[in-house]
């Protein structure tokens, strides 16, 4: 599905990855500053690496020696951070409706109510987001990542700012997503929890390299 093959370097950090990331949820697990996060933004085109390609499903989306970059617009993978990351002058409403309405209508695979009932914010949708909670908005974020019709969900740290009841929230909804949207995601935490709760396969990360 997703091979990378690449070297990343910014300040003493050097990142050196070479795995092909199959079907279904991986999990990436590792300690800060490990490039967990790296990872995630150069598989989304936010980053661009030093050296290798990166290619999905045997599309070239980075080839260095080439000179090839496809941009983050074009790739359509879905990326939510660990803040949410919502425009505050939005409904959430305009919100999840922002990347899906710059899609051909031959491209959308979920509608605004199949989401919402997915992660029962229909009641939300007039609200902005300093009227959510920090679960809520989490929501909202997977929601507008979803309504994208990503061919592949990132997820960075979804859950970090997120206490421990909320968590307990939200982590039945993404297992939710995973099970009836049948989405490929990478899922970065430092949560083995977390991870070892949604992931059919779980990938260890220290010092910007996989360990086994």
């Amino acid at each position: 599905m997703l091979d990378v093959d690449l070297s990343f370097r910014r300040g003493s950090f050097d990142l050196e990855i070479a795995h092909g990331f199959g079907e279904g949820v991986t999990g990436i697990c590792g300690p800060s500053g490990s490039g967990k996060s790296t990872l995630l933004a150069l598989a989304a085109g936010l980053l661009s690496p030093a050296r290798g390609s990166i290619r999905f499903d045997r599309q070239t989306l980075v080839d260095c020696a080439q000179r090839e970059f496809v941009p983050a617009y074009r790739r359509r993978f879905g990326l939510v951070f660990q803040d949410g990351q919502l425009f505050p002058h939005l409904t959430v409403s305009a919100n999840l409706l922002y990347g899906w309405r710059g899609l051909a209508h031959g491209q959308r695979r979920f509608t605004l109510e199949g989401v919402t009932a997915l992660l029962e914010i229909g009641a939300l949708l007039e609200r902005r987001p300093d009227q959510l909670s920090g679960g809520e908005r989490q929501r909202v974020a997977l929601g507008r990542a979803l309504l994208y019709s990503p061919r592949l969900l990132l997820l960075d740290e979804p859950l970090s700012s997120l206490d421990t009841r909320l968590k307990a929230q939200i982590l039945p909804f993404l297992k939710r997503v995973r099970d009836e949207t049948k989405l490929p995601m990478l899922y970065v935490s430092h949560s083995p929890q977390e991870v070892a709760y949604l992931a059919d396969q779980v990938l260890q990360i220290e010092n910007g390299r996989l360990v086994p």
